[in-house]
């Protein structure tokens, strides 16, 4: 279940307070702003170096801003957030390898303008063409 594992991806019940088995669930958790540490909890998925995983955080939430937030994102952040980790989750699903996953997420790809997925992903159209892109690598559609 695709819900179940992005909220696995931004820390699980231990961060979430309990599994995320329904968007409901997972919207009513954005809506409330989601912990800080989730965004962090993303960023470690896709990167070992901290260096390169604080660049996705400030990507996300500016350093400043991020410096300055106690311990709950705010509510655009926290979208831009469970984005990132959707993603990540449907990508750590068709791959099911850590190495391959990071691949695919950081090189650029030509159906996404040149961009690369977690690039695209920050915003909503974006993340809708790295689903496109997946699910015909996944189903084998052509472009």
């Amino acid at each position: 279940m695709q819900t179940l594992h992005t909220g696995e991806v931004l820390g699980g019940k231990r961060v979430l307070g309990g599994p995320m088995t329904s968007l409901v669930e997972l919207s009513s958790a954005v809506e409330q702003g989601l912990p800080k540490v989730t965004l962090r909890n993303v960023a470690r998925r896709v990167f070992d170096e901290p260096s390169e995983q604080r660049a996705l955080i400030y990507r996300v939430v500016p350093e400043a801003t991020w410096k300055r937030r106690r311990e709950r994102l705010s509510h655009a952040e926290s979208e831009r957030t469970e984005r990132l980790a959707r993603v990540v989750a449907l990508a750590e699903d068709v791959w099911q390898d850590a190495a391959q996953t990071r691949h695919f997420l950081t090189t650029p790809h030509p159906e996404i303008g040149g961009k690369s997925p977690l690039d695209a992903a920050l915003t909503e159209l974006g993340a809708r063409q790295v689903e496109e892109v997946i699910a015909r690598i996944l189903y084998g559609f052509p472009a």
